[in-house]
């Protein structure tokens, strides 16, 4: 893997208070990469991750002046691993290439870590399926409405998993930042959804046959019934409609399908062994 050097930023100056690092990590989004890396320009330093890009997303994070980290990593929790470690901010924003971080959002960040004294905090999330903003039904490891992606240097360590891998912490939490929220592009339409589904549960197959512990076809299933439940009437997906329902069925069907695709297809999906 290489790091760039940070290069400068016009746009960007010595602000009061502690320092501020956003980290991106992407694999080819030359599409909405600018628009993400235009929104962090109040940071103090901007840390870009390229898992095994062949697109131009280098070229255009290096025209932003973000720090450039490329290389080929398995395991989703080792590259964002890496990319923290590679900033140099008291604290840090993670963000996907796929959110935009809004102005107003900027100013709760700097007021809360000026006088926090956690290890990390919770912002809200706003998913949008194409141009509509979907407020309810989000959850079953399928989207969510609030991420701890503000936090400490030191505070935070991923876990070795291919798709959304475990935390863990050192310290305590802070005050949740709800005021204003990150505008996340989670699906571009139904059929994005539908196909996100599919590496989702590709990737969770890998994992379960990587631990061992691919789990039983009732319990999935009891799982499955239990996350459209929570989804669509906890999480209050109804208020959605027929997207709402989408969702829920997404959420509930991700466990059974990783479930029998490590089951079924295990040749298809067995890891290879890490060297």
């Amino acid at each position: 893997m290489t790091l760039a050097p940070t290069a400068p930023a016009a746009d960007r100056t010595t602000r009061a208070g502690p320092r501020i690092s956003a980290l991106v990590v992407a694999r080819n989004e030359e599409a909405r990469l600018p628009a993400c890396l235009a929104s962090l320009a109040e940071a103090d330093e901007i840390v870009v991750v390229l898992d095994r890009s062949t697109d131009d997303s280098a070229g255009i994070a290096r025209a932003r002046g973000a720090r450039v980290l490329e290389g080929g990593w398995e395991l989703e929790g080792d590259r964002r691993n890496a990319g923290i470690a590679a900033c140099a901010g008291d604290w840090i924003l993670e963000v996907d290439a796929d959110e935009q971080v809004p102005p107003e959002l900027w100013a709760e960040i700097r007021r809360v870590v000026a006088g926090s004294a956690h290890a990390f905090h919770r912002i809200r999330i706003d998913n949008y399926v194409g141009d509509r903003l979907i407020l309810h039904g989000w959850g079953g490891s399928f989207g969510t409405t609030l991420k701890p992606i503000l936090f400490r240097q030191g505070a935070k360590r991923w876990r070795g998993q291919r798709v959304h891998p475990g935390l863990d912490w050192t310290g305590t939490e802070g005050e949740r930042i709800t005021a204003h929220g990150i505008r996340h592009a989670l699906d571009r339409d139904i059929s994005d959804m539908l196909r996100r589904l599919d590496r989702y549960s590709s990737a969770r197959a890998a994992d379960l046959l990587a631990e061992g512990r691919i789990g039983t076809l009732p319990g999935n299933l009891r799982r499955c019934v239990s996350r459209i439940l929570r989804c669509y009437v906890g999480r209050k997906g109804y208020r959605e409609g027929g997207w709402g329902l989408l969702i829920a069925l997404c959420a509930g069907l991700f466990p059974l399908f990783a479930h029998l695709k490590a089951r079924l297809e295990p040749e298809r999906h067995r890891p290879a062994p890490r060297p």
